[in-house]
């Protein structure tokens, strides 16, 4: 099976396995198109996404800061995580995460979301993967749809081309 097939299992996977599957879905989809780490994610605020210009600030290692592009398959689970996420009765209109969890209506943790995904993947029979495989695989995906390996190392936020590389 293709590492795209394995990647719309676990997309589909997190419909299935979660209590809070617009979200879940979010994060598996950001992972797998935008390459991020799971420290980005988890650390995401609300004014960090530019829906309008189609892109969102993570600040990775060393707290360096870069835009990550965001394509019509992340718009769209944005949207409809966020209309969920905004509209969520509870919720304090001063919580600036972006990903909050469903209980306490707060920043959800690093070890939650590896949980969640973790989860979603056995769910679609895939074995040996972690948040950070997520991180390669948008890597090969990317790659294998003709992106250069410098756009790529800045996509990654790699100070290294051979970094990159690996």
């Amino acid at each position: 099976m293709c590492i795209r097939d394995r990647s719309m299992e676990l997309l589909e996977s997190t419909q299935t396995q979660s209590d809070f599957p617009e979200r879940d879905y979010c994060m598996v989809t950001l992972f797998l198109n935008c390459g991020m780490r799971l420290a980005e994610l988890v650390g995401m605020n609300l004014d960090d996404i530019d829906l309008e210009n189609r892109q969102i600030r993570l600040f990775g290692k060393g707290h360096k800061e870069r835009m990550v592009y965001l394509n019509d398959a992340c718009m769209e689970a944005l949207r409809l995580y966020l209309g969920k996420r905004n509209t969520m009765e509870g919720l304090l209109p001063q919580e600036k995460a972006v990903f909050i969890t469903r209980r306490r209506k707060e920043r959800i943790s690093n070890r939650r979301v590896e949980q969640l995904v973790t989860g979603a993947m056995k769910a679609a029979g895939l074995k040996g993967f972690s948040t950070h495989k997520l991180r390669h695989t948008a890597a090969t995906l990317m790659l294998s749809n003709g992106v250069d390996l410098k756009t790529l190392q800045e996509v990654l936020g790699h100070e290294n081309l051979n970094t990159t590389q690996i």
